[in-house]
């Protein structure tokens, strides 16, 4: 394949963003379809590309044969449609999270996936990208801090409404809350612990809207069982805050991480090992601090980027672009398509029938139950 030929799908906020960032010469913007005419030429004017790509229906990137990938940047609820009507044309599917608030449409992509070894898939848990994330996946991986027994991860940000982002708010376009952000909080846990444990079950309550008109709930508190024992907790709320809350606290039994994003720079990570820092607290960020507790090993460079912005202009947004393309180049499947992130998603729909029926459900998912359960929520 010579180029990644792109049918791109919405120029809101998120879309405008991403259809400036595939700047390479082995990918292509064959056409663009955004119903709101207006923003999608400003969009492709914004992104160097030429107004005649606008296109007034989807169909006409579905059935366009030089179009070997769809990228999807649309509402919520047309993930699932959109991705499962490429994907039966044989096309590969960038899509913004969540893969689909259809329980139905969910299950679909992940058998057309596992039918189809040649299609490339991925759903947008941006943060696998950011390097703080990664490098305490490797540091978990490796033993840093030993059998990991508790694990927290908070995604509190109340999320933009205003102007045409009010959709947001209503429970049939938006889906679920999970799916707005707090399953990039999910997303991280499951990676973090990837290498030492699998989550078994879930137990998850939620809250109605308190501050902003929001149809699904916005506040969650989900609790993640691992088959090793160990545990994971998350509290999510994107209906109010006060900033980007993405606390992590990772505790083990040779260490432990925290990770505050509402703390100055220098302060917002520390950490202790036994392996490593003799069982101080290191703040690896600080280097000073460091060089003066004699750890030198703590320090990491200035150039670390953490997970303490809601605005996705400053995420690895280009990181995960390259990526999607190179799985595509390379014929490779990515770690986050529709299958391979299952796991995540299914936490977020545990999460929605544990609220419901007020108990632990067990993963991974029974399809047939889990049907039946949500089809009238």
């Amino acid at each position: 394949m010579e180029k990644v030929k792109v049918g791109f799908i919405g120029a809101g906020w998120m879309g405008s963003v991403q259809l400036k960032k595939p700047e390479r010469e082995d990918v292509e913007v064959i056409a663009l379809f955004e119903p709101n005419k207006k923003r999608g030429a400003e969009a492709l004017a914004n992104a160097g590309l030429s107004s005649n790509i606008l296109v007034p229906d989807y169909n006409q990137i579905i059935n366009n044969e030089s179009i070997n990938t769809v990228w999807l940047v649309s509402p919520n609820s047309f993930h699932g449609p959109q991705a499962i009507v490429a994907m039966k044309s044989g096309k590969h599917v960038f899509c913004e999270k969540p893969a689909a608030t259809n329980f139905d449409d969910y299950c679909t992509e992940i058998e057309i996936e596992k039918a189809n070894p040649f299609l490339i898939t991925y759903v947008d848990y941006i943060l696998y990208f950011d390097s703080m994330e990664q490098k305490l996946r490797e540091m978990i991986a490796t033993g840093e801090f030993g059998q990991i027994t508790q694990i927290q991860i908070n995604y509190r940000h109340p999320i933009n409404i205003t102007g045409d982002k009010v959709w947001k708010l209503n429970k049939n376009i938006m889906g679920d809350a999970i799916s707005m952000g707090i399953n990039h909080a999910i997303s991280v846990m499951v990676f973090a612990m990837s290498t030492q444990a699998k989550p078994i079950s879930v137990y998850a309550t939620s809250m109605p809207a308190k501050v902003r008109g929001f149809e699904a709930d916005p506040i969650w508190a989900i609790t993640i069982l691992f088959d090793n024992g160990s545990t994971g907790f998350c509290f999510g709320n994107i209906d109010n805050g006060n900033g980007y809350d993405a606390f992590h606290s990772v505790y083990g039994t040779e260490g432990a991480f925290v990770f505050d994003s509402q703390q100055p720079h220098k302060n917002k990570i520390r950490y202790w090992s036994q392996k490593s820092t003799q069982g101080k607290w290191g703040f690896p960020l600080d280097h000073e601090q460091c060089y003066n507790q004699g750890l030198r090993n703590c320090v990491w460079p200035d150039t670390m980027s953490t997970p303490d912005s809601g605005n996705v202009v400053e995420h690895q947004t280009g990181a995960a672009i390259s990526h999607f393309i190179d799985c595509i180049k390379a014929n490779v499947k990515s770690p986050l398509s529709f299958a391979n992130s299952s796991e995540i998603a299914e936490i977020g729909w545990a999460s929605q029938i544990s609220a419901i029926l007020k108990k632990p459900v067990s993963l991974p998912l029974n399809w047939a139950n889990a049907r039946k359960l949500l089809e009238n929520h």
